[in-house]
């Protein structure tokens, strides 16, 4: 495991409300106009969201790409900008996968996979339990994300052929992450707290998300 700098914190409070200016970008209208609302299939919603994340963060030298296999993240060459790769093009995989990116620090977004340490299906129960420590951030700013589209948010465990862990326990410790970050006890990373002030935005019509949208029974 890569113990390297985390990204730049923000709290909720201090989100921004205004969406980048892109002066020498002419589609920014183009992507105000495109409306999520009027969006009837999952695969219309991941396109939405690959032209929406691609356009807010490409400044950051970073594009969102659907991939046939399992998430991987490239990092940016001397050609090519980075690539969060999410699996399968399902929506909720890359909300995951960008939670992680947003999680991790500049260092990392220079290493394959972000640095993290994966052991595949199967750990042993120590192995589960690294994985569920490692992944109680990520999932709790997953669940921010899913709450600011009004998608249904799932915790994942992971480990289907393998000791699967305590799930309510991890369940309560996501819940309570979330809860850490409204009240300021945690700061969401930088990029984390501009996703979810941007999608706010064009989603919920500047509404930004309470603490209250967040019950621990909707785990369950």
């Amino acid at each position: 495991m890569h113990l390297l700098q985390p990204q730049t914190e923000v709290s909720i409070s201090s989100l921004v409300s205004t969406l980048p200016t892109a002066d020498s970008d002419s589609s920014l209208e183009q992507v105000q106009l495109s409306s999520w609302v009027n969006l009837s299939s999952e695969a219309e919603q991941v396109d939405w969201l690959i032209l929406h994340f691609n356009h807010w963060f490409s400044h950051l030298n970073v594009t969102l790409v659907k991939g046939d296999f399992e998430p991987e993240y490239f990092p940016a060459t001397e050609t090519a900008p980075a690539r969060i790769q999410f699996a399968h093009g399902f929506f909720n995989s890359a909300l995951h996968e960008i939670s992680h990116w947003t999680i991790a620090g500049d260092k990392r977004r220079l290493l394959p996979d972000l640095g993290y340490w994966y052991a595949p299906d199967g750990r042993t129960a120590d192995q589960q339990a690294l994985f569920e420590q490692v992944e109680i951030k990520p999932q709790a700013i997953e669940w921010l994300f899913a709450q600011s589209f009004g998608r249904r948010f799932r915790v994942s465990l992971d480990n289907l052929t393998g000791e699967g862990g305590n799930g309510a326990t991890f369940k309560d410790n996501v819940f309570a992450q979330v809860q850490r970050y409204f009240s300021g006890e945690a700061k969401l990373p930088r990029d984390a707290a501009l996703f979810i002030e941007y999608i706010c935005m064009c989603v919920r019509g500047g509404k930004r998300l309470q603490s209250d949208e967040f019950i621990r029974e909707l785990l369950d």
